[in-house]
């Protein structure tokens, strides 16, 4: 026996569940009428019934035809072994309705491929071009079954394609340079060439010496952003006790030399001292370039073997997005790297602290240089602001890999890995210790491993080679994880934070930055500033 689908056995069916709605509340001796009340009290009108049933119907055939499908792969025989116990329909074509459409389920279940019957390739795209389909062509239950998981099938595939199409989408905006950046350090680099007073040299000769001197509080930064480094210096200032005592030292890469100098050439903060210096103007020895050649050599291996990993992964259909976030350009950026190398940087300082360039100071981080490391290479918080022994995406379980034998064997999955962001640096005992011959034997294993020791980025090799070298803060110096696109951090830990940090792809000078927290670090930019305005940095 096949049983057919029709728009018209579904009014029927409207119809006489209505009716044997109505009788079922005669036989129980109370007669409810149903009202409502608008201009008056009317009674529901039997069209207005059938019209209801039959708008709902179908939304219930359907959820009786997912639950059998899903009862169909938990169960060998669903109706002898009783899983579906429910009843949607009476009677005795009721009874046949449900073993048909139950075995025609089973077999698309079992069928294995998406595909009908007839052959056709051509799937409906909604309920009402099935039901359409299933009456004007008088199908069977057995062809619906496959019609309606090949529909399913292809809202999957449609899903899954766009939420792919979003990660990507994501990657591009967060790793694109925003016009107003660039707009102002082409501005600073034209500065630079016509003013006189832009080219000056800084600091002033009185304050030289004050760049080598350990008494005063030395502060790092890496980077190519001239904004960024602005908002660093501008924040900490602002929230020092002794902002005469501070030294910034920006350390930047040749092509954002001029305009880097410029800004802070004409943009003078009278109660520090900054310095900018490129790095094509470090004089190393020969075996420190070649060394930093070499590490940046690996780190780009490692990066292009991910990219040829992630095509891979598109030409069969598989989307990674933690291989996405490995494409980043910071994982292949020398100044993202170099700061292995701090020890060779600053030669004649003892104590650095170190920021990254998308952090904002918001009390006083003074008492850092006096810190006691504990005979510890560097200070910094562990990933655990939500509390003792909780970190949020940040377990060495999702920096390194774990199925290779050479990372099992020496670390713990489940630990918590160290942040960068705020670190107090002990240059003194890093020069008397071997951790940077350490990161450099773990690239070139890494390298001879075929690079699937651990994900691309800065912190994985430092993690190891700064192994039973940390010492770790109180979680509110730092607050990491801002940069996220749904960023989950405690309001309290927010406001009483020293450094919150944008880590993450959503920085606060793109558009895709979060709007929540975003404004944290667009208070510190000085919107009277002409070549701010200009280039539309703050709306």
């Amino acid at each position: 026996m096949k049983l057919y689908i029709s728009a018209t056995g579904i009014k029927r069916l409207a119809e006489s569940s209505a009716a044997a709605a109505g009788d079922g509340a005669g036989d129980g001796g109370v007669c409810r009428r149903m009202k409502w009340t608008a201009s008056g009290k009317r009674r529901l009108s039997h069209r207005t019934i059938r019209l209801f049933a039959g708008l709902l119907l179908p939304f219930l055939f359907v959820r009786f035809a997912l639950l059998v499908l899903e009862s169909a792969a938990l169960c060998s025989s669903p109706i002898a072994s009783g899983c579906l116990t429910w009843r949607i329909f009476g009677g005795s074509d009721a009874a046949l309705l449900r073993e048909e459409l139950v075995r025609a389920l089973l077999e698309a279940t079992d069928g294995g491929g998406v595909g009908t019957v007839d052959g056709s390739n051509s799937e409906p795209v909604s309920f009402k071009d099935l039901v359409k389909d299933m009456s004007l062509n008088r199908q069977d239950l057995k062809a619906f079954a496959f019609k309606t998981k090949a529909m399913i099938a292809k809202m999957e595939h449609i899903v899954k394609t766009a939420q792919w199409h979003e990660s990507m989408y994501w990657h591009l905006a967060a790793h694109s340079v925003p016009k107003g950046l660039h707009c102002l350090s082409l501005e600073m680099a034209e500065e630079y060439a016509v003013n006189a007073a832009a080219r000056s040299r800084f600091p002033l000769p009185q304050y030289v010496h004050r760049l080598t001197d350990p008494s005063f509080h030395h502060v790092v930064l890496l980077t190519d952003n001239i904004v960024a480094a602005s908002v660093v210096i501008s924040s900490a200032l602002k929230t020092s006790s002794s902002p005469e005592k501070l030294v910034f030292h920006v350390v930047t890469d040749k092509k954002t030399y001029t305009s880097m100098h410029a800004w802070f050439s004409v943009n003078v903060f009278d109660s520090a001292v900054v310095e900018v210096k490129g790095l094509h103007q470090y004089d190393w020895p020969h075996e420190v370039n070649v060394a930093v050649k070499e590490m940046l050599e690996i780190h780009h291996q490692i990066w292009n073997h991910n990219f040829r990993s992630l095509k891979e992964d598109l030409e069969y259909g598989n989307g990674n997005h933690h291989k996405i976030d490995g494409l980043s350009p910071s994982s292949v950026s020398l100044l993202n790297h170099i700061r292995v190398y701090l020890p060779e940087l600053f030669p004649d300082l003892n104590k650095v602290v170190l920021l990254d360039h998308d952090v904002v100071v918001q009390r006083d981080i003074s008492s850092l240089w006096d810190l006691d490391l504990n005979q510890k290479v560097v200070a910094a918080v562990v990933d655990s602001w939500c509390g003792t022994g909780c970190c949020p995406g940040q377990k060495y379980k999702d920096y390194f890999n774990f199925t290779n034998p050479i990372i099992s064997s020496v670390l713990d999955k489940n630990r918590c890995g160290w942040l960068y962001g705020l670190n107090v640096f002990d240059l003194q005992r890093w020069r008397n210790s071997n951790i940077t011959a350490v990161y450099n034997q773990w690239l070139k294993l890494s390298l001879n491993s075929g690079f699937e020791l651990w994900h691309p980025g800065a912190l994985p090799p430092a993690l190891l080679a700064f192994e039973n070298h940390v010492h770790t803060l109180d979680p509110s110096w730092h607050v990491a994880g801002l940069g996220h696109r749904y960023p989950l951090i405690d309001n309290h830990m927010l406001e009483t934070a020293a450094v919150v940090h944008f880590s993450g792809p959503a920085k606060p000078w793109l558009e895709i930055g979060s709007s929540e927290v975003r404004d944290l670090w667009t208070r510190h930019i000085n919107s009277s500033n002409n070549h701010i305005r200009k280039c539309g940095i703050v709306s």
